[in-house]
């Protein structure tokens, strides 16, 4: 039987839960040697969203939902790594030589790690996990003296815009430094994690969810300025207001334009804003430039709301092709994206909703850490997020069900403690936040209840928080005589 050593700092119910599991797959670890345990939370987008990869100010919320990771090393080289959820897609368990991720020559370059594990579907989410690997040997020289046992566990709901994906590998990380005696500090972690999602699994994520999940503290919202990741003091929600997420039941993508494409949009439409300007630009590798940038550090967010309605808005247009685009700009400034010829890119939408977004955080902000919030503030709060998931919408990242959470949140209103609603992550289905008077769960759930009675899909509700993984640390399990 597996126990903790010393009692985890942080006495949280899914730990006992994942006693349970662990003591169930009997064999797997070798119990003569060290076990070690690391957690990572979902979050919930309360503020900022897809503004992050254009510099952002992001508010988020870790939330009570986690991944666990527990890690053993072991003499043989392999890649053991088993997720009992995983019943299908190829099984709960994978084995992959670690000389074909770490090879001892080099180091394997992104394109071969993202072939490598994304090639196959029913493997894919190895991505993920064994990503980790590659990026620690290539970015920090880190490479294990022999083998790794990976046991998986997860509460944090995939496709629904809470950072499965994020809480997966930064729990994984965390777990492979521990097992390994290596020691990455929060900021440098979620970095790290990043380019896993992006290099390996080929996600062009920003860089908030890792960043919360690594970085978050309990019961406060992470502030971060992504220029590229400024952690700033935490906000504490005042003590009459409240955070839930309501899971629409629709994964992502489902409809309207995905994330990617917005993404590039908004690059573009940063390309174009600087051609304007008269910014020197660089040819980089085919479609990718350098702009010499000492007015907005190459970042939209900077752009002041004023300036983009008075002189740039009618100079980016509302749609632009990705062909006429390259011929005319030589290419954008983003190393995760690529502008596809074939394809017609909403410009517009995507460049101004950034530029809208951070100036409805930092007011966002500046309204929470007022000494005290009168209801004319709650309020705002309130219209501050339903404009955010209106600009979510124009960029064509809204779906149905999000949006009749929206409305629903907007029909109880402040009467029923209800003062704003908007749809989180990378959008196009996912999860809603909602910000309502302290102790109107009643409500929220049967706002919730409401939706699932008109739309036949479940609407889970989603409350509480927990430590990122940096506060949580890790735990040392040891076996004892059953």
């Amino acid at each position: 039987m597996w126990e903790f050593e010393q009692p985890p700092r942080y006495r949280l119910p899914d730990l006992a839960r994942f006693l349970t599991l662990l003591n169930a797959q009997a064999g797997f670890f070798a119990p003569d040697r060290p076990l070690y345990l690391a957690r990572a939370p979902g979050r919930l987008d309360l503020m900022g969203g897809i503004a992050d990869y254009s510099g952002a100010l992001v508010l988020q919320l870790p939330l009570a939902l986690a991944t666990r990771v527990s890690a053993q090393l072991t003499a043989e080289p392999v890649l053991v790594v088993r997720n009992p959820a995983r019943t299908a897609d190829g099984g709960p368990e994978i084995t992959l030589p670690l000389a074909e991720l770490t090879p001892a020559d080099a180091p394997l370059s992104y394109p071969a790690a993202h072939r490598l594990l994304t090639t196959d579907p029913a493997r894919s989410w190895l991505a993920y996990i064994a990503g980790v690997l590659v990026v620690l040997q290539r970015e920090q020289d880190l490479r294990l003296p022999g083998g790794l046992r990976l046991l998986i566990d997860s509460d944090v709901p995939i496709g629904k815009g809470v950072s499965s994906s994020a809480a997966l590998e930064v729990a994984t990380m965390q777990a492979v430094c521990a097992a390994a005696g290596w020691t990455l500090d929060g900021r440098a972690l979620a970095l790290l994690c990043q380019r896993v999602e992006n290099r390996v699994a080929g996600a062009p994520c920003g860089v908030m969810d890792q960043m919360a999940s690594a970085c978050g503290e309990q019961d406060r919202l992470l502030a971060l300025l992504c220029q590229p990741a400024e952690l700033q003091p935490s906000v504490a929600l005042p003590p009459d207001l409240e955070v839930w997420g309501i899971d629409s039941g629709i994964h992502h993508a489902v409809t309207g334009a995905d994330y990617g494409s917005v993404r590039v949009g908004a690059f573009m439409g940063y390309r174009i804003i600087a051609a304007a300007a008269g910014l020197p630009a660089t040819p980089l590798d085919p479609g990718r430039v350098a702009v010499t940038d000492a007015q907005w550090q190459g970042y939209l967010a900077n752009i002041a709301p004023a300036v983009w309605e008075t002189i740039y808005r009618a100079q980016v247009p509302r749609t632009l092709d990705g062909a006429t685009f390259l011929a005319r700009y030589g290419g954008s400034t983003d190393s995760v994206t690529s502008v596809d010829p074939a394809r017609t890119y909403a410009v517009r939408a995507a460049t101004a909703h950034p530029i809208y977004e951070h100036h409805r955080v930092r007011l966002f902000r500046a309204l929470l850490e007022k000494p005290r919030l009168i209801e004319e503030d709650r309020l705002l709060l309130g219209e501050l997020m339903y404009q955010s998931h209106a600009s979510y919408s124009a960029c064509g990242l809204g779906a149905g069900g999000t949006d009749r959470l929206v409305d629903l949140a907007r029909e109880a209103g402040p009467a029923a403690g209800v003062y704003g609603a908007k749809i989180t992550g990378g959008g196009s289905g996912g999860t809603v936040a909602v910000l309502a008077r302290r102790g109107q769960g009643a409500a929220i759930e049967a706002l919730a209840a409401r939706y699932t009675r008109e739309t036949g899909r479940p609407a889970t509700v989603l409350g509480g928080s927990s430590p990122g993984a940096v506060q949580f640390g890790f735990a040392r399990l040891r076996a004892t005589p059953d």
